[in-house]
């Protein structure tokens, strides 16, 4: 199956004229570091920009006023810590059991304690989430569910399964598929060519630009497909979405090499526009 523009019948669906805030879905982003603010802001930014409703975003204090100070929409809950302690664990657990959907790993750093960390997360979590970054160093050997989305590059890919794929297309797509019946959850393998999988479903996404490697694109697709987990939208349809908007984003802007994440961020809403037409 080949990703189109029509998947966004699935998404985006009129609305009720006596819909109201927090139907579209509270999203938990948890991302950053001492080191890395612009993560949070990125995934943030992408997921409201992809129509969700509330996004809280967790993160360290010391970057909280960063955030905060970038765009006034993004609700932050600052914990002490400059890294994701236990007590910042503890923190997340105790003030997110209002949120439809968590992304968690941008921006969080790769220490030991960190990682394990996530890990418990994860094992803690009962809500879709979008896995991402650096939190897919925690989950390695991990059994999972249909409620989890891992959306790793190759090098990542290689981190969960041992396998270096190539570029050859038929060959990611079988380790695509493999490794996500392995894990029992969805993966959006990016590259030229995204290849999703949950096991059984395998699509590709032609979407996206050369000139997207700049950091925080990676961001902006967690952003985006955690929007849509948000309004219970199934792991791999919003996969294969996030992955189609965030490439034609890319593929929308015409800077080439000086092209940078967040001409992306503020373009999303001009395709956006152009796909919701009711």
């Amino acid at each position: 199956m080949i990703v189109r523009r029509d998947i966004f019948k699935k998404i985006y669906k009129k609305r009720n004229l006596w819909c109201h805030k927090g139907n579209f879905g509270k999203l938990g982003i948890i991302a950053g570091s001492y080191f890395y603010s612009g993560s949070p802001i990125f995934v943030g930014t992408a997921a409201l920009r992809a129509g969700c409703d509330i996004v809280r975003i967790f993160a360290p204090e010391c970057i909280s006023n960063v955030i905060r100070s970038y765009l006034p929409d993004l609700i932050v809950f600052p914990y002490k810590s400059d890294f994701f302690d236990r007590s910042a664990l503890s923190f997340v657990l105790k003030n997110s059991k209002d949120l439809s959907a968590f992304t968690i790993g941008n921006g969080m750093y790769r220490d030991k304690k960190v990682l394990k960390n996530i890990r418990t997360f994860v094992k803690k979590c009962d809500k879709p989430c979008v896995i991402d970054a650096d939190a897919i160093y925690a989950i390695k050997n991990m059994k999972l569910n249909q409620k989890f989305l891992i959306t790793p590059h190759s090098y990542e890919f290689f981190v969960l399964s041992e396998i270096k794929v190539s570029n050859n297309l038929k060959e990611r797509i079988e380790a695509v598929k493999n490794v996500a019946k392995d894990y029992n959850c969805t993966i959006l393998l990016k590259g030229h060519i995204d290849v999703i999988s949950d096991g059984e479903r395998v699509a590709i996404n032609k979407t996206g630009s050369v000139y997207m490697t700049k950091g925080g694109f990676g961001d902006i697709l967690t952003g985006i497909a955690g929007a849509y987990l948000a309004r219970n939208v199934d792991t791999f349809t919003s996969a294969c979405a996030a992955a189609y908007l965030n490439g034609l984003v890319g593929q929308k802007l015409k800077y080439k090499e000086a092209i940078i994440a967040s001409d992306a961020l503020d373009y999303i809403k001009n395709v956006i526009s152009s796909i919701v037409n009711y």
